[in-house]
This record gives structure tokens, C-alpha cells and sequence, in this order.
């Protein structure tokens, strides 16, 4: 089913959940890993639609996630957000190889681990110059569910990006005995609980915690404190 990206927003509430509005598939993504515990596919399961609105936990204490239920006022959940607004390709560093580019705004990191294959994609870049290589690197960059990483290509002087539909993935991370971050794609628009827009990305991954230093967004402390969602 296709969205229109144009109807589905999120909305950051103060100290509280995020509010989704339109209609968006939701599904729950695992970390599949290989015989060396490393990262390598993308396992989706699909999850009944919850309507044209609903609110997603953030503070990480629901009794009904991922859905909200009001924990956060009793808990007196912190939800300042913090994150820097200050666009991608302005905060990013850059891995420069013979024909592409690796950017990298390291304080988004989500902790997936799909970087780490093949000898590390900050290593690879410089050797993405076949066919093979190429493929095999852009492949494992796009899997970075966070958007910290980022393949440019200098010959059209344009991002290398995986398609996705306007959908919201549930992250779950078996290897590392945690439920990861909210997962967003294809440009679905947030905006702060002061009302300003954050920059619309492909790909980003919004803290379910409630423990990140970089709300709204993960920052991997899911998995130091093994958060659960189940």
C-alpha cells in the first residue's frame, strides 16, 4: 500500500508521546545476524494498522507499548529535546574515496551494527571503486536504519539512498537483548513540541526509551540499558 508522505506527520509532545497522524504501515524490524553475530539483513513483520492517529510511547515505560498510555505523567518523564537543528550535510564528516563519498553525523548513531561488516564502512569507501565493491558498500550503508550514515556520489553530486515508502519500523535487536528505536522512512515530517520543523530525512530513528542524550533521536542507550518493548 502506498502513503501519500504529504498526510503523515509526527509530532513530539512536551514530555510526552509522539502523536502519528495519517495513515502509515506499521511494521517491526529485527536485526537478523550472520554465524559471526554481525549484522546483515533487515527482518520486517508487518503489524495491524492503528488508524489515522495514534500516539507512539516515549518515555519507555508504557504498559501498552508501543503505544502510549499515559505512564509518562506519572513518572514524570523528561522529554527535553536537545538534538542539534543544524542540517545533515552541514554537521556530517566526510570519508572522502575515489568515486563517493561517506558522510557521517556520528551523534545519530542507533547502534545497529550495520556498519561494522567487511572490515567497516569508514574503511571501505577508499576500495568502492568495482562493480562488486560498490554495490556491496552502498547496500551496507543504506541498512544503517539512523540515516548517521550516508553514501554521496560525486559523479551526479547527489545522496545514494534506498527507496522506501513512508512507513514506521519497530526496531528489535535479538544479539544485543533490546528493542531498539522508532524507526521513520521516506521523508515522514516531525516537528518538535515547540512546533519546529527537524530537517526531513529518508531515514532517522526517534528514541522509545526514554533514556537518549540526542532526543527526539536514538543515540544507542537502548542498548546499554537493555531497554524492552516486549
Amino acid at each position: 500500500m502506498k502513503h501519500d508522505v504529504g498526510t503523515i506527520h509526527i509530532a513530539v509532545t512536551r514530555d510526552g508521546p509522539y502523536i502519528v497522524t495519517g495513515e502509515v504501515a506499521l511494521s517491526e524490524q529485527t536485526i537478523g545476524v550472520d554465524a559471526n553475530g554481525q549484522s546483515e539483513q533487515w527482518i520486517a513483520t508487518d503489524l495491524p494498522s492503528p488508524g489515522k492517529k495514534f500516539a507512539l510511547c516515549r518515555c519507555g515505560q508504557s504498559g501498552h507499548k508501543p503505544f502510549c498510555d499515559g505512564t509518562h505523567a506519572k513518572v514524570g518523564f523528561d522529554g527535553t529535546e536537545v538534538a542539534g537543528r543544524t542540517p545533515y550535510l552541514v554537521r556530517a564528516k566526510e570519508y572522502d574515496g575515489p568515486d563517493l563519498v561517506l558522510l557521517d553525523q556520528e551523534n545519530l548513531c542507533a547502534f545497529a551494527r550495520f556498519c561494522d561488516p567487511n572490515g567497516q564502512v569508514w574503511n571501505e569507501v577508499g576500495a568502492a571503486t568495482n562493480p562488486q565493491a560498490r554495490r556491496t558498500f552502498i547496500d551496507q550503508v543504506g541498512k544503517c536504519p539512523a540515516g548517521r550514515l550516508v553514501v554521496w556520489d560525486k559523479s551526479s553530486n547527489k545522496p545514494i539512498e534506498p527507496h522506501f515508502e513512508p512507513s514506521i519500523g519497530l526496531i528489535e535487536d535479538p544479539a544485543e537483548s533490546a528493542s531498539g528505536p522508532i524507526w521513520i522512512r521516506g521523508g515522514i515530517v516531525v516537528t518538535s513540541a515547540d512546533g519546529e520543523q527537524y530537517e526531513t530525512r529518508n531515514r532517522a530513528t526517534l528514541c522509545r526509551c526514554g533514556a537518549s542524550n540526542n532526543k527526539p533521536y536514538c543515540d544507542g542507550t537502548h542498548a546499554s540499558i537493555k531497554f524492552h518493548a516486549k
